[in-house]
């Protein structure tokens, strides 16, 4: 037997069983009166939660796992993302996550906070040459975009004798 509205003589569409203050309460409307009351027809759900990602919420919400109010204000990125990517969404992130990335830096880095980069094996692995190499590099491409040829010749050849006295 079908059901009908319990606000017209329609067919109830839309049927709806609720628990309150342990009385069980139920509600059989037809797609008017669905509507007005703010519940959708079964026709009218085009798209369904997969499974999988209701267990996932239901997880998160009983664990107490709160929501993530911290988020880059360049890309929208929160660190909860961060976490299950392990990728930044931009360059920002870097500035805003500074706190909670610090740690993982310094334990990558075997206590550094900044990555340096590493010295070629047949450069000796003297820290402060290849400061002073990537120095030069710098200024000699100064040198070069500034049309001053000579000076960049020169530190040209001072980057090849430092080069080759490793």
């Amino acid at each position: 037997m079908k059901r009908k509205c319990d606000k017209c003589d329609n067919p109830a569409k839309v049927h709806s069983i609720e628990i309150i203050k342990g009385a069980k309460v139920e509600v059989h409307l037809c797609d008017e009166h669905a509507a007005e009351a703010g519940l959708d027809s079964p026709e009218a759900a085009v798209q369904h939660t997969p499974v999988d990602e209701l267990i996932s919420n239901f997880v998160k919400l009983q664990s107490g796992e709160k929501k993530d109010r911290h988020v880059c204000a360049n890309c929208g990125m929160s660190w909860a993302t961060f976490q299950e990517s392990r990728l930044l969404g931009c360059p920002e992130c870097y500035d805003h996550f500074d706190a909670q990335l610090t740690p993982l830096i310094e334990r990558a880095h075997e206590g550094g906070s900044h990555h340096m980069g590493k010295a070629p094996h047949h450069a000796g692995g003297d820290e402060q040459r290849q400061r002073q190499l990537l120095r030069m590099r710098k200024r000699m491409s100064e040198a070069v975009d500034g049309e001053d040829y000579e000076l960049a010749a020169h530190l040209r050849d001072e980057i090849t004798k430092l080069e080759e006295g490793a």
